[in-house]
């Protein structure tokens, strides 16, 4: 009877699950950074378990097909996934509040994929937009069976930990539907009707609107935009951002207004002050509504710089302190898999594998 009470109290999300992954996919920015990150260094503060994991597996969905390859060979991703751990950590990520790991190193997250593909039907992922957007790039005769597959490894991610809630940007709504789909479906085939055994996650969506490339505002900041000059880095010295910020896209109009339609270089540079300052973009834009574009983007600079120079030199010093971080991703490593095991074989039980 315990069991059945404990897995009540999860799926009534008494006890609330943390749980979100990265990309490591090269340099952390200040999008990522805006968008995603400060939500998870706030979100330790709260009750409950939280898991945060670099998501290498992910990672090669793209690495292997067409043109643009994600990495040039093995040393290259071990940097990778390396850098974007030393990343969450100098941004903030606490080993004392949150579990930091790699997905690649617990096996049961591909394991429970593969059950959960079974009970996906192709219908659901056709749908999914960004195999759609991301497909186009390459053809879809070349599109790898990762990058179609892929919302079924986010969902095998998800409910392996019985996460409660899921910390991610607004590009990701989807895919957390298509998570919640398939917990249902899993509960519906396999769990007593009183004791769901996954909870049903929800997503928790940053207030932070969506931060875009400094050159051209209706895209937004990438790692894979080939322009270095079109995102800020977290590693960037104050000089590379003064430069950027500089020569970032604005307009002739005199003053500054926060017109995303109208303005979009504008609202975007005010945007990144918001973010950095923990300002509104609209009091901002009042306070410098008779400013010059050159004065606006000094202010932005200065404030820019005094956020993220600290975290670049933090990053650098975690990156030379590889027996610090390895040890880190291990301990996390250790303490998730023991759940993840521990879950998988209450799924397998539940099916008939054991």
């Amino acid at each position: 009877g315990q069991r059945n009470s404990s897995a009540a109290a999860m799926a009534g999300s008494v006890s609330r699950v943390i749980f979100s992954g990265i990309q490591p996919t090269g340099v952390v920015h200040l999008g990522n950074y805006l968008g995603a990150i400060t939500n998870w260094v706030k979100l330790q503060n709260e009750d409950g378990k939280k898991l945060f994991c670099v998501v290498d597996l992910h990672a090669i969905s793209h690495r292997f097909v067409g043109e643009q390859k994600s990495f040039s060979g093995a040393q290259d991703f071990r940097e990778a996934w390396f850098r974007t751990a030393a990343s969450l950590l100098a941004c903030g990520i606490d080993p004392q509040k949150s579990l930091l790991f790699r997905q690649s190193e617990i096996s049961e997250h591909t394991e429970l994929m593969w059950i959960l593909g079974c009970l996906t039907p192709l219908g659901w992922l056709n749908r999914m937009t960004q195999f759609k957007d991301k497909s186009k790039k390459e053809g879809l005769a070349s599109a790898c069976m990762g990058l179609y597959s892929y919302p079924v490894l986010q969902a095998a991610d998800i409910l392996l930990y019985r996460a409660s809630h899921v910390p991610v940007g607004e590009d990701q709504r989807q895919h957390i539907e298509l998570s919640k789909q398939i917990a249902h479906v899993f509960n519906r085939e396999f769990a007593p009707p009183e004791t769901p055994f996954f909870p049903l996650p929800e997503a928790i969506f940053t207030s932070a609107t969506r931060i875009m490339s400094l050159r051209d505002a209706r895209s937004k900041m990438s790692k894979s935009d080939l322009l270095d000059s079109s995102r800020i880095n977290l590693t960037d010295s104050a000089d590379i951002i003064r430069d950027k910020i500089k020569r970032a896209k604005s307009d002739s109009i005199m003053g500054i207004t926060y017109d995303p339609e109208g303005r979009p270089d504008v609202a975007n540079l005010l945007r990144i002050f918001g973010g950095v300052t923990n300002r509104l973009e609209t009091d901002l834009a009042t306070q410098f509504a008779s400013s010059s574009s050159s004065q606006f983007k000094e202010a932005v600079t200065e404030a820019v710089i005094d956020r993220i120079v600290p975290i670049g030199q933090e990053m650098n010093r975690f990156m030379k302190d590889r027996d610090y971080v390895e040890k880190t991703l291990l301990d996390g490593q250790e303490e998730a898999k023991a759940i993840a095991n521990k879950n998988l074989m209450e799924v397998k039980k539940m099916i008939g594998f054991t």
